[in-house]
């Protein structure tokens, strides 16, 4: 009788399997994704906004509260005495750059001879304004470049000249509110990023070195962590404002990291407590490993599952405890602009028809955001999660 031959087992590290557990988690391809297309857009920062201007604060009171879909025929005035330094595409990126002409938005313009006839577009609830009458030579920022006045109302047209839309209308100041929801983009995960770092590095520090050496160690940990997750969010930024005597966007960042850490410290000095006393341990406490080798090189690495996923369920937190104090006007400071802070705008403006639109928005992105971080984590530990079975590999 032959004999079947069975198929060789093949023996592969764990990590083969987190990955495989996370990628058949379509809930959490699905965060992650998200995720990654916020990254691309606040990486791509000013390169992908309509106004590149810092802050995207160039605000037209003629255009301001217009619903999404709104379009207006723009008139780019130029600048006599302005002087605007060339930026290389990373300063751009990161920071924009101003504009050298200031805008008018008109309803109709009218070439005669060497000036143009403009009707400026009509504010909310405001009269028409009087034809305006603009000599081309002071519309083109260099008219000592063209021979005739052709030459120069060909300039104005092409160039002088924009039909611009506002795809997602523009807030109280007449600014561009699908730019600046880019921008706070870029804040929104900055400041996540920023708080689960400062949160990693204390609460790992503190639960480490309370959860391994016991004692009065511990017990000081402990009071410490106890206190701090006493005080509420919001008082603790104030009081991080006040001594730093700033309400400025890296205070914002800090204040939030420091109100993050006791969780992970809790975390991590449970694990380290059933840990310690695991025969590996033992072992090098035995052939005189240091204390800092032990932690770092033998405890630590054994958590970095449960580390990764209440990182990104801090991350998730951080945006809504950023968005919270920006909306009470604890936080990122005007003009840079915040989910919460544009949430707070449109709130002022409810009943009026735009502020639908300027409360709508912004929510609906910190919670895809928040959602997205959300999602992943529970992929996250799901696949860190060896009681799952994870069949056909």
């Amino acid at each position: 009788m032959a004999r079947i031959a069975s198929k060789p087992s093949v023996s592969r590290p764990p990590s083969y399997y987190i990955r495989q557990r996370l990628l058949r988690n379509k809930p959490a391809m699905a965060g992650l994704a998200i995720i990654l297309l916020a990254v691309l857009v606040a990486l791509g920062g000013y390169a992908l906004m309509p106004d590149s201007t810092p802050n995207a604060n160039n605000g037209l009171v003629q255009v301001q509260k217009k619903s999404p879909g709104f379009k207006a025929t723009i008139l780019k005035l130029a600048r006599p005495n302005a002087v605007v330094q060339d930026v290389n595409p990373l300063e751009f990126v990161l920071s924009g750059k101003p504009t050298s002409f200031s805008e008018l938005p008109v309803e109709s313009v009218h070439f005669s001879g060497d000036s143009l006839q403009v009707q400026p577009l009509r504010s909310n609830n405001a009269l028409a304004d009087q034809v305006q009458v603009l000599a081309l030579k002071d519309v083109l920022a260099n008219s000592k470049a063209y021979t005739n006045q052709q030459q120069m109302a060909e300039a104005v047209r092409q160039q002088h000249l924009e039909e611009r839309t506002f795809w997602l209308g523009t807030d109280k100041a007449g600014r561009d509110v699908l730019s600046r929801l880019i921008l706070g983009t870029r804040i929104s995960l900055g400041i996540g990023f920023v708080a689960v770092l400062i949160s990693l590095v204390l609460g790992i520090t503190i639960g480490a070195l309370g959860g391994y050496f016991g004692g009065w160690v511990d017990k000081l940990m402990l009071f410490l962590m106890t206190v701090v997750w006493s005080v509420p969010s919001i008082m603790l930024v104030i009081a991080i404002s006040l001594a730093l005597d700033s309400k400025g966007v890296w205070v914002a960042f800090v204040a939030v990291g420091l109100t993050m850490w006791v969780e992970v410290a809790r975390v991590v000095r449970g694990q380290i407590l059933s840990l310690k006393e695991k025969t590996y341990i033992e072992a090098a406490q035995v052939l005189g490993v240091s204390q800092f080798k032990i932690i770092y090189h033998h405890l630590l690495p054994n958590i970095i599952g449960p580390l990764i996923v209440i990182a990104t369920a801090n991350f998730a937190s951080a945006i809504l405890v950023e968005a919270g104090l920006s909306f009470l006007g604890l936080g990122v400071q005007p003009p840079a602009p915040s989910w919460g802070m544009m949430v707070n705008e449109g709130f002022q403006l409810i009943g009026a028809r735009a502020g639908l639109y300027l409360v709508l928005l912004p929510s609906v992105c910190i919670s895809l955001l928040v959602l997205a971080f959300n999602l992943l984590g529970n992929g996250l530990r799901d696949a860190y999660d060896p009681k799952i079975p994870l069949t056909n590999v």
